[in-house]
């Protein structure tokens, strides 16, 4: 997932990505897709205003981590099975903009096995903070 900064709230901005992130999950309404788990692809962005992101000791408290977007994704993929690709991706956004530092987020998923005649099927919301 490529990103264009244009909204004008994020102009002073930082992106931070999490690029095609592969996961197992038992998701889907079919009741083939209920007896396993099948490969998605996560995409994250996150957009941290440069003052909240700028280190000046070059320490990690002073950035967002990285950590957090992977880890998210991975404690939503524990909780279990999930129908809607739209319900995994409203559940992260929420997850990515509850940070106090993240003025806006880009959550994507990618169910690339599905089709065969396709790279993949998914599903993609942003969010932005009013009061950031």
């Amino acid at each position: 997932m490529h990103s264009q900064i244009t909204h004008p709230r994020l102009l002073d901005c930082r992106r931070l990505f999490l690029r095609d992130y592969e996961v197992w999950i038992n998701i889907g309404v079919h009741d083939f897709e209920k007896k396993g788990e099948q490969r998605v692809l996560v995409n994250v962005d996150l957009y941290i205003p440069l003052a909240l992101s700028t280190p000046t000791a070059d320490t990690l408290e002073e950035v967002v981590d990285y950590d957090f977007i992977r880890r998210s994704v991975m404690d939503r993929v524990k909780q279990g099975h999930i129908h809607l690709q739209e319900t995994l991706v409203d559940e992260l956004l929420r997850t990515m903009l509850a940070h106090p530092r993240v003025r806006a987020a880009r959550v994507s998923t990618e169910k690339p096995d599905v089709y065969p005649d396709c790279d993949a099927v998914g599903v993609e919301v942003f969010g932005i903070k009013d009061n950031a």
